[in-house]
């Protein structure tokens, strides 16, 4: 006999676990959510192509440019723990706008932007929205379906991540040869509009709000930690890029001292983050309750998930800086070779949640983590003779081998917390994604712009130069893909859990 549940704060019979289903109203919501999460994708997939761009248009330099990336990533793993308390505290539609009215802020500034540093700035604006709209998306599904069909409704998600990367990048192509850097968002601000205005229309409170706290301590403390740790990263060879042998010198000394502070301070700043979250969740007052590492399956899935982002995130950002700098093609060009991958990956993700559903993690996340690893140490045989044909193959079977990973990662993880900890998982889940991407990204293309620049200062051409430093990048990604193929044996499916019927409809 199927189990039923209390209905929170009403005493009434929740519909049983094993026969409720997704109400029409709720998958509109569902289908907002992913609209708006497709938007802010979207303009994320469209920077990486533009970034050689930017570069000479900008007159910055590669380790510049990668912090419009990077400073977005790591802004948002700073705002995402705030949004386990936004979503206790205040109601969806609340946040939904919020969220949306800040990333169309961003938009347009960066649209406007003169120069690298104001386009900084709309970065971080745009992030401070995004890194809400991803943990708002995962906790309403996580509170509107039913365990036995979230692997189908993660599937879904995956279609939106991956079409709006099939589409990101060669449009970004297409207006960076085109009409220039700033109809990047002027494309995506109308949409991001739209999907603000119906969202407000549409969306109603999923949940009941609480008063729950807001520690402005914790927020310094994890801004300070994550920030350091990233930061640091991107010191990593710093400072050889040219120059005197005392100026070489003087400049990697100066960024030896910055990487070891940093570090410094972003460990014992995360440190002391976790102390306090400790301390403040025995009164349910942390703003990201780690008690949702009590659970080892989620443990587990998360460090998976960190482990896929850095050596994903930092990949995918070397492989057009490496395609335009050392292959020498157009923008548009680089845009065409990450299509096949993403639509792959996007018509794929049905199929693999309902494998999900029926079969479990195993089944999945062996071979994906495999195939992953195996692309990966292929992206290290590339050179500056690799043909463009080969460079798309592989990069589509990167996808398939993400595309069997992300989906059971997502699902299983939050699906082993209980319901009263989904927003802090998902803004923990978010946050390890993003600060793990942010830091391969600052790690890789650190290494590649250090190793190329020693390259062409050892008399190397160029091309070899920026084919050695791509290697070096790439290898690393492929290093830290192997703990992938150990850690998707022990991940499991979590058993479905009584549902209760979500409050305020």
């Amino acid at each position: 006999m199927a189990a039923t549940d209390i209905r929170p704060g009403t005493g009434s019979i929740a519909t049983p676990t094993s026969s409720r289903t997704v109400s029409a109203e709720d998958s509109r919501i569902i289908w907002l959510l992913l609209g708006a999460a497709f938007v802010a994708i979207l303009n994320e997939t469209t920077m990486g192509v533009a970034i050689p761009h930017l570069i000479g248009d900008l007159g910055i330099t590669a380790v510049a440019a990668q912090w419009l990336t990077t400073a977005f990533m790591l802004t948002m793993a700073v705002v995402i723990p705030i949004t386990g308390f936004l979503l206790q505290r205040f109601t969806t539609r609340a946040v939904f706008i919020t969220a949306m009215s800040l990333f169309s802020l961003g938009t347009l500034i960066a649209f406007l932007s003169p120069g690298f540093e104001l386009l900084l700035v709309a970065r971080i604006v745009q992030a401070s929205g995004t890194a809400i709209m991803m943990p708002l998306l995962m906790t309403t599904i996580m509170r509107l379906v039913p365990s036995h069909s979230r692997g189908r409704m993660m599937g879904r998600v995956s279609i939106v991540m991956a079409l709006a990367p099939a589409i990101g990048p060669t449009l970004s192509g297409l207006l960076l040869d085109t009409v220039g850097w700033r109809w990047i968002f002027g494309i995506v601000l109308p949409i991001a509009l739209v999907a603000l205005g119906v969202g407000a229309r549409w969306i109603h409170n999923i949940g009941e709000t609480t008063k729950a706290p807001l520690d402005i301590v914790s927020v310094i403390l994890s801004a300070f930690g994550f920030g350091g740790i990233v930061f640091g990263l991107s010191q990593i060879g710093g400072g050889g890029h040219g120059g005197s042998g005392a100026e070489a010198a003087a400049a990697n000394g100066l960024a030896t001292v910055t990487l070891i502070a940093s570090f410094s301070i972003g460990v014992i700043a995360l440190a002391l983050f976790v102390w306090r979250q400790f301390r403040l969740q025995r009164t349910d007052d942390a703003l990201l309750d780690l008690r949702v590492f009590g659970s080892a399956n989620f443990s587990l899935s998360i460090g998976q998930m960190a482990l896929l982002s850095l050596a994903f995130f930092g990949a995918i950002t070397v492989v057009p800086l490496y395609m335009q700098s050392v292959l020498g093609v157009t923008a548009l060009v680089t845009g065409l070779v990450v299509l096949p991958g993403s639509l792959a990956m996007g018509l794929a993700g049905p199929l693999i949640g309902r494998i999900y559903d029926r079969w479990g993690t195993r089944v999945l996340l062996i071979p994906g983590s495999i195939i992953a690893s195996a692309t990966l140490w292929t992206f290290t045989t590339f050179d500056q003779f690799t043909p463009i044909w080969v460079i798309a193959i592989v990069q589509t079977v990167l996808s398939i081998g993400l595309a069997l990973s992300f989906t059971p990662l997502f699902t299983a993880s939050l699906g082993s917390l209980q319901p009263r900890f989904y927003s802090h998982g998902s803004a923990v889940l978010g946050t390890i994604q993003q600060v793990a991407g942010a830091a391969g990204i600052a790690l890789m293309v650190t290494v590649m712009s250090s190793v190329t620049a020693g390259g062409i200062d050892a008399g190397l051409g160029e091309a070899a130069a920026g084919a050695a430093g791509a290697h070096a990048a790439f290898t690393i990604a492929a290093i830290v893909s192997l703990p992938l193929i150990v850690g998707a044996f022990f991940i499991r499916k979590p058993a479905d859990q009584p549902f209760p019927a979500p409050v305020g409809h």
